[in-house]
């Protein structure tokens, strides 16, 4: 039987499910039309961040876009990494030649438990979409999960990140969501001991409630 056939009959049998909803959806779309447009609807913003610099986001870290990062970050959807590095890219806008992306690290076992960095692959689809080059000039030790710590202990006791290679002169560092800003301020730090003379930020989302620069 033709591949096609074959994926037809899939198709019908087993609709494709949207990655954040699990409605029924396009094959191929990692979301379904209802969600794409709410994350199309949704507001970024920039501010400035203590210790680091200018910093972006695409969206709100509610709704569809805080289902698309559970889904990517725990739910092995890796089809959602285009998705995110397209909005983190276009809440940047075009960038002046110079710049290199750089992913802000992963702690080592989690990213052994996952198999991937998120932080990492949608990196990777932003400097691809904006031409820029992409390095990883940065490592991070094991340590407590950011995820539900206080804001006072996230600030308190930053991530460990070292520079395990020189870093570029100017650093696009991107994250998936901004939340106190501990591990990116940690990157930022790592960066200009290594070298880096400006860095600036862009994350998918940014958590609602936080007391971010610019919010």
């Amino acid at each position: 039987m033709p591949t096609a056939s074959i994926a037809f009959l899939r198709d019908l049998l087993a609709p494709p499910r949207c990655a954040t909803c699990a409605a029924p959806c396009v094959p191929a779309e990692a979301l379904c039309g209802t969600c794409r447009r709410e994350l199309a609807r949704a507001r970024g913003g920039s501010g400035v961040l203590p210790g680091l610099g200018p910093v972006a986001w695409s969206a709100p870290y509610e709704g569809v876009a805080r289902a698309l990062v559970a889904a990517l970050k725990f739910g092995g959807a890796l089809g959602l990494t285009r998705i995110a590095g397209t909005s983190v890219a276009a809440c940047l806008g075009e960038l002046p030649p110079g710049w290199t992306v750089v992913a802000v690290p992963a702690a080592p076992l989690r990213r052994r438990r996952r198999g991937y960095d998120p932080a990492e692959l949608i990196a990777a689809e932003v400097g691809s979409l904006l031409g820029l080059p992409v390095a990883a000039p940065l490592a991070r030790a094991d340590g407590p999960r950011q995820v539900g710590r206080p804001r006072r202990e996230r600030l308190a006791a930053p991530p460990r990140v070292r520079a395990v290679a020189a870093a570029p002169g100017r650093v696009l560092l991107v994250d998936d969501v901004l939340t106190t800003g501990a591990t990116l301020t940690a990157s930022s730090a790592a960066l200009r001991a290594a070298g880096c003379a400006e860095v600036r930020a862009a994350v998918f989302a940014r958590t609602v409630g936080e007391r971010h620069p610019g919010a």
